[in-house]
């Protein structure tokens, strides 16, 4: 077990300094609310996730003043039982801490100045690790930021934490504003007061009632908002750092387990198509059993770990589709089909599905053969022989390996 820890870190310590490679799973994951070794993380590197994204709760590490417990508080357990599986971590430096302030934000130079403390603390505590540190989980709302959110005093922080960090690790990356959805407004006055020049990449949660591949427009209003105030020739990406639907949506309709497994794989390989690095999806396991609770409907597993279809579709995206990236989305003719050319090396597939009813479509393709695989793994040979290739396109996204 030491020997695969080692191997682990070893890997990972090459990818201290940078953001996966855009290519299937790499850099995909889930959010977890949990700490130690529990089998749930067996669960997650089988289907084939490669970051988790956890909450670093200063409060729980910090419980006496210049005192940090990452053993007992269960953090270091987490963080090597992810490394020998090969999954990478991002820890959320949050949320406030009573030993210094009374609300759950951080107003004062006291708080700051203990904060950054904690932040280096953490980051060379586990330094060259591939941890990639978020400054906060979403600020932008009263929820996690009383009594009202403050970019002046949040950015303050970021500033502080963000040199902390790289004081505690130099090759960390470090990422913000983790804002719950994309606020436009909120972030550009965070960008005016110089969060950019701090920061590695711009991570939001673009949750929304509507479809994924709406996402695309608030993608392009973002980066032109980033290139508008980024430093010249500092590459910024964006990151999706939390998102996902839950089987009651936001506009208090219900999604089905095969729409939010579809939405689930639609979504990961939109944020692809787009260049984001990460993406990480809400949430990893439903959070309690009640059926008319949306907090609870929101996972890949049942609370009891019993897979959903999302399982199950997330599984077979990251086996099927591993390593590729996206060479191009290809045009059928209707603005509703999306089909992405996919390549790793000399080998190629495709991913298709349209957002509309389901059509047959034709693609110019010379004669070959393949397998084709629906969005939960069921398989068949295809082949085709007049020049044109032939797709039945649904809802469901479904892989074509072509030999």
């Amino acid at each position: 077990m030491k020997n695969l820890v080692l191997c682990a870190v070893l890997l990972l310590s090459g990818c201290a300094r940078s953001l996966p490679k855009l290519v299937v799973s790499e850099g995909y994951g889930v959010c977890i609310h949990f700490r130690g070794e529990p089998k749930d993380l067996d669960l997650i590197a089988e289907a084939g996730f490669k970051f988790i994204r956890m909450d670093l709760s200063w409060s729980g590490i910090e419980r006496k003043k210049g005192v940090y417990d990452f053993e007992r508080s269960g953090y270091d357990t987490l963080t090597s039982a992810c490394l020998k599986r090969g999954i990478r971590v991002l820890y959320i430096l949050d949320y406030s801490n009573r030993l210094y302030e009374p609300e759950n934000s951080v107003r004062t130079d006291e708080g700051r100045k203990a904060f950054a403390a904690f932040a280096e603390a953490a980051a060379r505590h586990y330094a060259k690790k591939g941890i990639v540190w978020e400054v906060w989980n979403e600020p932008n709302i009263s929820q996690f930021w009383r009594p009202q959110p403050d970019v002046e005093n949040y950015c303050k922080l970021a500033e502080a934490a963000a040199a902390a960090v790289r004081k505690g690790d130099p090759g960390a990356r470090v990422v913000a504003p983790a804002t719950s959805t994309i606020p436009f407004p909120w972030l550009e006055e965070c960008f005016k007061r110089g969060l950019l020049n701090w920061i590695d990449a711009v991570s939001v949660h673009p949750y929304r009632p509507t479809r994924p591949e709406t996402v695309m427009d608030d993608y392009a209003k973002l980066r032109a908002l980033i290139q508008k105030y980024a430093p010249r020739e500092k590459k910024i990406p964006i990151l999706s750092g939390e998102w996902g639907y839950s089987n009651i949506n936001w506009d208090k309709t219900q999604l089905t387990d095969e729409q939010q497994a579809q939405y689930l794989v639609r979504e990961l390989l939109v944020n692809l198509y787009q260049g984001v690095p990460v993406s990480i999806w809400y949430d990893w396991k439903n959070d309690g059993t009640d059926p008319k609770e949306r907090e609870h409907n929101f996972g890949t597993v049942e609370n009891d770990l019993k897979p959903k279809t999302a399982y199950t579709a997330a599984k077979v995206l990251n086996h099927t589709l591993a390593g590729y990236s996206v060479a191009e989305r290809l045009d059928t003719g209707n603005r509703n089909d999306w089909v992405l050319k996919m390549k790793k090396g000399r080998n190629k597939a495709l991913v298709f599905w349209t957002t509309g009813e389901p059509h047959d479509a034709t693609l110019p393709w010379k004669s070959g053969t393949g397998r084709l695989l629906d969005m939960l793994g069921v398989e068949k040979s295809v082949s085709w022989k007049t020049g044109e290739l032939k797709l039945s396109l649904s809802q469901s996204p479904q892989y074509s390996l072509i030999r």
